[in-house]
């Protein structure tokens, strides 16, 4: 198979995935609207109970146009937040959008926004929550006390130090007005049921999208410890810092815990994961004649050791080939360079300096939402023409790596995978066909 063989048929099978994680399909078996009523991840709202609809996150905009398709004039009010780029025609959902992944001031309104929205059910209503991944930046109304300019910088300076989305998000909840549970404490609707397109490796409520809806595990003494592990030069500013010691200190409320009352109200539904992107992935290798295996964990850690992972794992496959590997999950990227790129067009430029001039090998890595870091890109191809095709164009691969600017590589080489925004996100996917 050519190198442009290769790259259509693992695009082929990128897109299979992206498919089985789209909003509307993933809201489908979970909402229903019919003569018998409402029901909501299998469980009926009651006979004249008002449904409000609540959509954040990057598949915010998709979800809550498949709600108004499915519930029409039954929904009393809505409210959607989404990222640029993530914009839907709404016609009972009020649309508004805010900036990702370093937060804006568009963002900060529309949570102060929320956090009243949510308060509007009264207690004979339902608030149906549809929750995506980048609400944790889209929530970004800072904690009294904060200023927005002071949580961006914090966000920026934990992404460039390679903050997992685990610590990075226990930070934000002890930065947030609304995250780390304080929506569901805002709320005062008798049912909150939470539907959610997990873009988090284990599925953990807590951490998807900040868990502005679930109990909060972290303390402030553990965001200072992400600190002390992530920001030894002290880029975070002195304000947040301050702000963190005095809530560890006892001087500032702590997110609420599993034993606030608000989660008695609270269900949440997961309806799609990275699971599911894995699953559609492998059935379509299967379908191309391709031994199709899972490789679960092999995606996590720094992107390029992790290219170096999944190349070893290839060349230790001992199933019948052609055999296509399949690994989610999520990356992260140190910076230390003053290039553009992303996590999954930095871990492919590693793969493609490892797999140099061979021909047994094609990697293919990109995100779910369709935007790899700052950049207009999904991902990136990669094969043993990779680093050679670069060197035409002018780029040499080990210098672009060192630099992080894995974009400007692609770019040149041609093999950038762009997508536009896909209006889902359930974290990475890497594929790897092995002849």
């Amino acid at each position: 198979m050519t190198a442009r063989d290769a790259r259509a048929e693992l695009e082929a099978v990128y897109r299979a995935a992206l498919a089985a994680v789209a909003p509307e399909r993933a809201l489908h078996g979970a909402l229903r609207a019919d003569r018998a009523g409402v029901a909501i991840a299998g469980r009926a709202v009651p006979d004249g109970a008002r449904v409000f609809v609540l959509a954040i996150g990057k598949a915010g905009g998709a979800l809550a146009a498949a709600a108004e398709a499915t519930l029409g004039a039954r929904i009393a009010a809505g409210f959607a937040l989404v990222p640029d780029g993530g914009e839907r025609a709404l016609a009972r959902c009020e649309l508004h959008v805010g900036a990702h992944p370093i937060p804006d001031e568009r963002g900060a309104a529309a949570t102060r926004e929320i956090l009243a929205f949510a308060a509007r059910p009264g207690p004979d209503d339902a608030l149906l929550v549809l929750l995506s991944g980048g609400a944790s930046s889209l929530l970004c109304a800072p904690a009294p006390g904060l200023e927005l300019a002071d949580v961006a910088a914090t966000v920026r300076a934990l992404l460039a130090a390679g903050a997992s989305i685990d610590e990075l998000n226990t930070v934000r909840k002890h930065l947030s007005a609304a995250t780390g549970g304080r929506l569901a404490r805002a709320a005062r609707a008798r049912r909150i049921e939470v539907l959610a397109i997990s873009d988090v490796v284990g599925d953990r409520l807590d951490v998807i999208a900040s868990g502005p809806f679930a109990p909060d595990p972290s303390r402030y003494a553990d965001a200072l410890a992400v600190l002390a592990r992530r920001d030894p030069e002290r880029r975070v500013p002195a304000t947040v810092r301050a702000h963190l010691a005095a809530g560890a200190r006892g001087e500032r409320e702590e997110t609420p815990g599993p034993d606030d009352p608000a989660f008695a109200r609270t269900r949440h539904t997961l309806i799609a994961n990275n699971a599911t992107a894995v699953a559609a992935a492998l059935d379509a290798a299967a379908e191309r004649g391709w031994r199709a295996v899972a490789m679960p964990g092999a995606l996590g850690g720094e992107a390029r050791r992790a290219a170096r992972s999944l190349v070893a794992l290839a060349d230790a496959c001992t199933a019948e080939r052609p055999v296509c590997l399949v690994a989610g999950g999520e990356t992260v990227v140190t910076v230390r360079g003053m290039g553009r790129g992303g996590r999954s067009q930095e871990l492919a430029l590693a793969a493609a300096i490892a797999i140099e001039d061979r021909s047994d090998v094609a990697l293919l890595a990109a995100g779910t939402d369709g935007a790899d870091g700052p950049t207009d890109a999904a991902g990136a191809f990669a094969d043993g023409g990779t680093v050679a095709r670069g060197r035409r164009a002018g780029v040499d691969a080990a210098a672009a790596l060192s630099d992080n600017d894995s974009h400007g590589f692609f770019c040149r080489e041609g093999g950038v995978i762009r997508t536009g925004v896909t209006g889902t996100n359930v974290a990475d996917l890497a594929f790897v066909w092995v002849s």
